[in-house]
């Protein structure tokens, strides 16, 4: 595989995302989902709608989301629509909770641990997809960026605990009891199988990659109450290449300088984080190796 372009600016404005997106020199056509995390009420780490807006206004998005498989303000339907609300994601686009209307199973060629992803019903409405994702760490993943955004983010609640069960269990109730008792890497390479499952879906044309590396907080914005960050923002990445974008923002962490990076380079590699940018070049999602393109 050739390198990919990875393009980055240290412009965390509305106006650095437009830049940033005009550098992939894609058009997403069709009806375009915006996938985005839209955040746990209490946490404050989320993309904040008004950075969000005008990007999303200018290719006419659809933020889309599912629901989560731990309980919470996004678990049920009812509640998520007032956590988007809340968030101010529905005053700024329409909105789509993807799952709301029920899922269906997307299969998975030559996974490495998963035969199928279930997925949220209403992902057969979009041609065409932005995976928008604020880089963070993670409690259970190590660190959440654009592979994260498509496999746990655009599974069904049902699918999350599928994928987080190492497809032991589609019930939620039943993944959160046995939720530490797995092989690591295994639940790793069923994110990265998911991914495959979405990417084969959507085909790789169809997609468009960014990750804001901004509110760098070791936990995830699912946590209601994350940990305020200890190390200074970095930018804005993006990629037509999810594998090549992660390992770069992870690289761009690992390199840093800054000397607050400590308890995130510890949450990413004591969960073996990276092995979702190995496992997902494995099944041949993309390069590890890119070309880092400065906007500044």
């Amino acid at each position: 595989m050739e390198k990919a372009k990875v393009y980055f600016t240290k412009d965390l404005t509305s106006a650095g995302l437009l830049k940033i997106y005009d550098a992939l020199g894609v058009k997403l056509k069709g009806k375009v989902a915006v996938k985005i995390s839209t955040g746990e009420p209490g946490g404050h780490n989320f993309l904040n709608a008004k950075l969000i807006q005008p990007l999303v206004t200018k290719i006419n998005g659809t933020i889309v989301e599912c629901n989560t498989a731990y309980p919470g303000k996004r678990y049920e339907t009812k509640d998520h629509w007032k956590t988007m609300k809340k968030h101010g994601f529905m005053d700024i686009a329409p909105c789509d909770i993807m799952d709301e209307d029920g899922e269906f199973n997307l299969p998975v060629k030559g996974g490495l641990r998963l035969a199928y992803d279930t997925v949220g019903n209403h992902l057969k409405n979009y041609d065409s997809m932005l995976v928008l994702s604020h880089f963070k760490g993670h409690m259970m993943g190590g660190f959440g960026g654009a592979l994260k955004n498509i496999s746990i983010g655009i599974a069904s609640r049902n699918g999350k605990a599928f994928i987080h069960s190492v497809g032991k269990t589609s019930n939620p109730e039943e993944m959160m009891k046995n939720l530490f008792d797995r092989d690591q890497d295994a639940f790793i390479e069923s994110m990265a199988d998911a991914c495959k499952a979405v990417i084969d879906f959507m085909k790789p044309k169809n997609m468009a990659y960014i990750n804001v590396a901004n509110r760098l907080s070791v936990n995830c914005d699912c946590d209601a109450n994350p940990p305020e960050p200890e190390m200074d923002d970095i930018g804005i990445f993006a990629s037509l290449n999810p594998v090549a974008l992660d390992q770069c923002c992870y690289d761009a962490i690992i390199n840093s300088k800054d000397k607050g990076k400590k308890s995130l380079v510890e949450r990413m590699n004591s969960r073996h984080g990276i092995h979702i940018v190995e496992a997902s070049q494995q099944l041949g999602l993309g390069n590890r190796e890119y070309e880092l393109v400065s906007l500044d």
